[in-house]
């Protein structure tokens, strides 16, 4: 009997030194610092590069959706274009963060922050103070000529003083942060220019490094961003930040017969489902910002879905309702 009680309290005491152990790692690998190249990149003045870098922030990479607060949210949806102060909360598994403020406001914003800083924060993932960054902005890929078009635009935008909440992760976000994120880069070879047309390949370009198609359209861990599925196949759960228990799912895109969202879509129905509003209230879609979309952007990001290898993957309804809407 005494050496059973003496078998587990050394037990005890031995997982009780690994948890106090780990508990000690993962709050000492909070500020991990990175090493990644700062691109020589640099804002302009040229009135057509400051011009594309808008129609980009404000149409297919869709900044405006995440880089406004919740409050102003609905004038984003109405069309108006506002300064991208952020504060908009993102509530996930690991923790609260919140959309930083990248207007060129000195104190709370980006003005103070140089051009390649920001530019490897885009490119390379790593924040103004060499951390990780949580891999939302899928820009890695972004074209020289496109990346200084983004950075031209938010120096020409009006400086806002809007002090925006550090992120609160819980202990399960400090010890995915301390483990698992790390910088994402870009994903082989960087173009300095891509050629604008109606192109499979040019869709590609759009659709996997601008827009975000490849990124909501694919399953994924929640909780590092990590890729857990086929490309552009859909099954990605979005839960209501409205709504308890609704969600909505994200559909599969390949041009498989039976389970493909846009299968048998013309072209023309591909652009006229853009012109619309957003027909689910609970959609993370963002669709406001992807009907600013030039005719000829869509028709290329068209011509790369239904290029693509076809997936089966029957991703269910769109939409589910939470408990309180079911009857």
């Amino acid at each position: 009997m005494k050496l059973l009680k003496k078998i587990l309290k050394w037990t005890a005491f031995s997982i009780l030194s690994v948890v106090i152990i780990f508990v000690i790692i993962v709050f000492s690998l909070q500020n991990k610092k990175f090493d990644a190249p700062f691109p020589n990149l640099h804002a302009t003045k040229d009135s057509a590069i400051i011009e594309r870098g808008r129609y980009l922030a404000y149409g297919p990479a869709h900044c405006s959706g995440c880089h406004t607060p919740a409050a102003e949210q609905q004038k984003v949806m109405n069309g108006d274009e506002l300064p991208f102060k952020g504060g908009l909360e993102f509530v996930l598994p690991i923790g609260t963060l919140y959309s930083k403020n990248i207007t060129p406001d000195d104190e709370t914003g980006i003005g103070k922050v140089a051009d390649s800083v920001l530019a490897r924060s885009l490119r390379y993932g790593v924040a103004r103070d060499g951390r990780a960054l949580f891999d939302f902005m899928p820009f890695h890929n972004l074209s020289d000529e496109d990346l200084i078009a983004v950075l031209s635009f938010l120096r020409a935008q009006p400086p806002v003083k809007n002090e925006v909440p550090d992120n609160k992760l819980n202990f399960m976000g400090k010890a995915v942060k301390a483990f698992l994120i790390k910088p994402v880069g870009p994903d082989g070879e960087v173009s300095k220019t891509v050629k604008q047309d109606t192109t499979a390949e040019y869709g590609k370009y759009l659709a996997t490094y601008v827009t975000n198609c490849r990124g909501c359209h694919t399953n994924r861990s929640l909780m590092t961003g990590e890729y857990t599925g086929p490309f552009f196949a859909g099954g990605l759960k979005f839960e209501s930040s409205t709504e308890k228990g609704a969600y909505c799912v994200t559909p599969n895109l390949t041009p498989d017969k039976e389970t493909g969202k846009i299968t048998g879509w013309t072209q023309q129905q591909f652009i006229d489902r853009f012109r619309l509003k957003k027909i689910i209230a609970a959609s993370d879609m963002p669709w406001d910002q992807f009907r600013k979309m030039s005719d000829n952007d869509l028709k290329a990001i068209y011509q790369y879905l239904i290029s693509l290898e076809p997936v089966k993957n029957a991703t269910g309804p769109t939409y589910v309702a939470g408990a309180s809407t079911k009857k």
